[in-house]
């Protein structure tokens, strides 16, 4: 089973708990409904997930949420000290990702003069599309999102996709080495997330107003597994009235991912809305508040 397939069946499973979380549907239901044996939905969700589907259901809840926004306000997760310890496992590999934007002339030309290669790739969220200018990536997306049409020509998707940010641009079906590393990531074993190497290869060529890389940046410095307010990203960028302009900005986020828009919610503690797909947004979410717990336990058993 690809990597994308096992997503699928994963994000139908979590739609079906999700729906059903108060009737608290046993695993051989769960199974039932993503067409697999209760065996198998167990060892592909564990070895994805790196946790059991029930314990996963603890970090999809609304409760667990409004725990970690409960920390925020009095936990300097936005600050250049959270730089400190990055010697440990659970460093904050994201503070890695370089950014910069593209020229005046760039932006306003929609491309102009730009080669974006591209390609797509079996990843453990879905079908992941790359693009990439000589500078850095410039735009990561899923292929399956919800205003996308679905389709088998994934070429034809990829290209449909990236005229919408880039329409005088010349594209070119490419797999080039500032790709190598979010592959290297994100596209074969999920354990290599932690491989700090790669993360210090990335780079972002991006498209965007000064404002809006100030608030990606910002993004960049949300640890895995914690979440935050969009008036927290406003408030870290100085200007504490402009909730609502960071939170289109944040919506703009053209890379999936490796600019965790995923890890800012409502104040509420629901998820809410997520250009790739709000079902992705949980997954995302629940995933790597699994993923910090391991690699804390992890670092508390080397220490002890």
């Amino acid at each position: 089973m690809s990597l994308s397939s096992r997503y699928q069946r994963i994000a139908a499973a979590i739609c079906y708990i999700q729906q059903h979380y108060l009737e608290q549907p046993s695993l051989e239901q769960i199974a039932a409904h993503v067409h697999l044996s209760p065996p198998h939905l167990q060892r592909i969700f564990t070895d994805w997930a790196g946790i059991s589907p029930k314990k996963f259901v603890q970090y999809l809840s609304l409760q667990h949420a409004k725990t970690l926004l409960q920390q925020a306000p009095n936990r300097s997760i936005l600050s250049t000290s959270l730089a400190t310890g990055l010697s440990s496992s659970s460093r904050l590999h994201d503070l890695f990702v370089q950014i910069e934007g593209m020229t005046p002339a760039e932006y306003k030309n929609g491309g102009q003069q730009l080669q974006i290669d591209y390609s797509v790739h079996d990843s453990i969220f879905g079908d992941l599309l790359l693009a990439s200018t000589a500078k850095g990536i410039c735009h990561m997306a899923f292929l399956d999102q919800p205003h996308v049409e679905k389709s088998h020509d994934q070429d034809a998707v990829a290209s449909a996709i990236l005229l919408q940010q880039f329409p005088q641009a010349q594209l070119r079906p490419c797999y080039s080495a500032s790709q190598q590393p979010v592959v290297a990531l994100f596209c074969q074993d999920r354990q290599l997330i932690q491989d700090h190497q790669q993360w210090a290869k990335i780079k972002l060529h991006l498209k965007a107003s000064a404002f809006q890389i100030k608030v990606w940046e910002s993004l960049l410095r949300i640890p895995m597994g914690q979440l935050c307010r969009y008036a927290d990203i406003a408030q870290a960028i100085g200007q504490p009235k402009a909730s609502r302009a960071v939170g289109h900005a944040i919506g703009q986020n053209p890379v999936a991912w490796l600019i965790p828009c995923h890890r800012v919610i409502q104040a509420s503690g629901h998820f809410g809305q997520y250009r790739w797909g709000a079902t992705r947004k949980q997954a995302l979410i629940a995933w790597e508040s699994a993923q910090a717990l391991s690699s804390t336990q992890s670092t508390a058993a080397l220490s002890t």
